[in-house]
């Protein structure tokens, strides 16, 4: 007969296959939830406070409205019925009929930030979402309140100059 022996003071070891370990638990829905809350909250005030800075949307602190004369291109870029967006020059010129054009800022006067692109005659602010009426500069949807401000524009030998 064989006769096992164990050091004192020591349990004998349980055989391998009868070391259990427990399941892990399942994070309860309710912390889930609280987290990616927490996660989206954060991402979210970041992108909003981004999206306020005038400096990384409008060109810095250059005026909304040309100081001097400036020199847009041929006339013939901005369509019959249609508008162009000039966004380094923060301009949008619209063409209501052959060979009249009218010149509107294209810096929102919400905060600040250069409008993007022209869809469907509306030009649109990408920080907090307003849009204009391009043929008039008028607001069509806020947070914006007031329109944009009208620049002088002309054309001269096939090309526009505004301001």
């Amino acid at each position: 007969m064989e006769r096992r022996y164990r050091r004192v003071g020591r349990p004998a070891r349980p055989a391998p296959q009868e070391i259990r370990m427990p399941a892990p638990q399942p994070a309860a829905r309710r912390t889930v939830l609280k987290g990616a809350a927490a996660l989206a909250g954060a991402a979210g005030a970041g992108a909003a406070l981004s999206a306020c800075s005038t400096e990384s949307n409008s060109g810095g602190n250059t005026p909304a409205t040309p100081t001097a004369p400036v020199d847009l291109g041929a006339a013939a870029d901005v369509p019959v019925g249609g508008a162009k967006l000039y966004r380094e020059r923060k301009l949008i010129v619209s063409c209501p009929v052959e060979g009249q054009y009218k010149a509107f800022s294209a810096q929102c006067t919400h905060a600040g930030c250069v409008l993007d692109k022209i869809d469907a005659g509306e030009g649109n602010c990408p920080c907090h979402g307003s849009r204009f009426e391009v043929a008039t500069g008028k607001v069509l949807r806020g947070p914006a309140d007031r329109p944009l401000p009208e620049v002088p524009v002309r054309a001269e030998n096939g090309r526009l100059v505004a301001g």
